[in-house]
């Protein structure tokens, strides 16, 4: 209920712009999900159903709205969904909303705003306003963190100084922690050269850079880099374990990590006839280490082991439940990532493949999916399913195959 007052809220906005313009979309998407029958995930359903909360189809109408006028900028969405046997529910929220003004090179903004930076696909190791979500199944608008920005802009140079969560507490965490960010651009002929710095409330201070070179008609390439002060994360507290192998409340805690390093580097070939083939290769040192994720490994079968013998089903599914925790602990799961990206597009038709793979375990998850782009219609289909061996952490993730199709009508 309260993510639906956004929608009274931006007819309360646009009310109050003068001469304001309108944009957005409809679109309807049908999910058929499949959930995993590796990972403790499944265990747990398997030796308790009703544990956990699994994966299931879904189907959504997604609007988006859309208004600026008199300085102020609005995106709101709404979407009405119905899961499979868990019924229908409703909610709404503002993705953006805030006002905007400058003079000369100068622009100011305050409100809620999406403010993305870096070069990479995949990852984006100087996201460090915005932290979106990569590699999506459905092109969705992310939602805009409140701040207070001040940028500037001549022919071949850039600036910004923004002031994220100014409103939040300090002992806020993850996005939502109070922060300090700035980014320089320069344009050197062909190469578009950027600098980054963040202090934090909490985690302190983080220095990056990043770069991306047109080589030449068909060959684009970039990279990035960025060393970390400290990052919020989770880890299991051993202590919470008793002699029976079992814990009585979540052992995953809020944790730090501290003084790592995050690195991509990739580049983008493409042909006359649109034919572009994306390759990434990164590092992301806030993820769990391979010892960590041995450890995991080996509680989870031991867990697994104990629902064999006479301790309580119920508290052994408890436990594998809580062992999902792990997925949340950083952007990516693995530290080393291999991603390459096909794509075409061909008149209206937009096909595309690709495949991130983790070579640490060998765990691997693809995508295929066919777009079509009409003047005021867009039709999109996909596929997305994990493969690797039993103790690869891709495919012990709660969801095994995804497929989807979607109708957009933008207006």
């Amino acid at each position: 209920m309260k993510r639906l007052c956004g929608a009274t809220a931006l007819v309360c906005t646009v009310a109050a712009m003068a001469a304001p313009e309108y944009s957005g979309q409809v679109r309807p998407v049908v999910t058929v999900q499949d959930a995993a029958t590796l990972g403790p995930m499944a265990a747990a359903d398997e030796i308790a159903p009703g544990t956990t909360v699994l994966p299931v189809s879904n189907l959504a109408l997604e609007t988006e709205l859309r208004a600026q006028g008199s300085g102020l900028h609005a995106v709101a969405t709404l979407i009405q969904q119905r899961l499979e046997h868990r019924g229908t529910s409703s909610s709404g929220w503002f993705n953006e909303l805030y006002a905007a003004g400058g003079s000369g090179g100068w622009q100011f903004s305050a409100g809620q705003r999406i403010v993305a930076w870096d070069v990479g696909y995949g990852f984006r190791p100087n996201d460090v306003v915005e932290q979106e979500t990569r590699r999506r199944l459905l092109p969705v608008t992310a939602d805009g963190r409140r701040l207070l920005a001040a940028e500037y802009f001549n022919a071949t140079d850039s600036a910004a100084l923004v002031l994220v969560n100014p409103e939040q507490p300090r002992t806020q965490t993850g996005e939502r922690e109070p922060a300090l960010a700035l980014r320089l651009y320069r344009r050197a002929g062909s190469v578009d050269l950027y600098g980054f710095a963040r202090q934090g409330a909490r985690t302190g201070g983080s220095i990056g850079a990043a770069a991306a070179w047109v080589a030449g008609d068909a060959l684009e390439l970039h990279a990035s880099v960025r060393a970390v002060n400290a990052a919020d994360t989770l880890a299991p507290a051993t202590g919470l374990i008793g002699t029976s192998g079992l814990a009585r409340t979540n052992p995953w805690i809020a944790a730090t990590r501290r003084r790592f390093g995050q690195a991509l580097v990739g580049g983008t070939w493409t042909s006359a006839d649109q034919l572009s083939l994306l390759v990434e290769a990164w590092w992301d040192g806030s993820a769990l280490s391979s010892a960590q994720w041995q450890a995991w490994n080996d509680r989870n079968a031991q867990l697994r082991a104990l629902a064999a013998g006479p301790a309580p089903a119920a508290a052994v599914a408890g436990n594998l439940a809580w062992q999902g925790q792990a997925f949340n602990a950083s952007t990516n799961l693995r530290r080393d990532n291999l991603y390459a990206r096909l794509s075409w597009t061909h008149e209206h038709w937009e096909p595309a493949i690709d495949c991130l793979f983790e070579p640490s375990d060998g765990g691997r998850v693809c995508t295929a999916t066919l777009g079509w782009q009409g003047d005021r219609v867009r039709i999109d289909a996909g596929w997305r399913g994990t493969a690797g061996p039993a103790t690869a952490v891709l495919p012990q993730t709660p969801t095994r195959r995804v497929a989807y199709a979607a109708l957009a009508w933008t207006f």
